[in-house]
């Protein structure tokens, strides 16, 4: 099911164009300190055996790469018809084939046809999307047990950063804009939903969380 908002339509369309150059970058240097942090957690909460929902997969390395170090499959949500290609080409190359599903469309959107999963991944995604409150609580939602996001500190200069950003995009005809939410609130949202922050840590410009629920 297709993305069914301009917001998402000019999304997929904006990381499209970078999908080729994404699993080149990964495919030579690896994860970032952000996602390394993300992962960090991740193997802290444990995820041997576990299944996984990455919501904004990108070209698939995350989730993939978790699958080769012990999780037993995952499900990837994405924008970009370019990034799923990307996605499903790695997956065939690394023979995860029959181990990775994919969806393209807003999560927002389609959830409905999604299955709950143990663990739940967004990295770099909760920036991506106007309303934050729906993305936290349905992703929340299709969580088992487990749920890691990196999103954007809340300092003067990444929202310096993101007005840049937003304007250019506005510039360039796109409906597409970046979000810096606020860190306290989406804690707040997932503590309610009897959730612990087991893991943080931070770049200059990310925060990474892990929350695991309470047992």
């Amino acid at each position: 099911m297709p993305c069914c908002c301009p917001h998402s339509q000019s999304a997929g369309k904006f990381f499209s164009f970078f999908a080729r150059s994404y699993r080149r970058r990964f495919a030579k240097k690896g994860f970032e300190k952000s996602q390394k942090q993300l992962i960090t957690g991740i193997k802290q909460a444990g995820f041997a055996d576990k299944s996984l929902l990455e919501i904004g997969c990108g070209v698939g390395h995350l989730h993939q790469s978790l699958i080769e170090q012990g999780a037993t499959s995952a499900v990837g949500i994405e924008l970009s018809d370019k990034m799923l290609a990307e996605a499903r080409d790695w997956a065939r190359q690394r023979k995860l084939s029959e181990k990775t599903e994919y969806f393209e469309g807003d999560f927002i959107a389609i959830n409905n046809i999604i299955n709950p999963a143990d663990i739940v991944i967004m990295d770099k995604v909760v920036c991506c999307y106007p309303d934050a409150d729906a993305l936290i609580h349905q992703s929340l939602e299709k969580c088992k047990q487990t749920i890691a996001l990196t999103y954007p500190r809340k300092t003067w200069y990444t929202r310096l950063g993101v007005a840049f950003a937003a304007l250019f995009m506005k510039l360039l005809g796109s409906s597409f804009r970046p979000y810096v939410h606020n860190p306290q609130q989406i804690e707040q949202w997932i503590v309610a939903k009897g959730f612990n922050r087991i893991y943080q840590d931070q770049t200059n410009v990310w925060l990474s969380q892990v929350y695991q629920k309470k047992t």
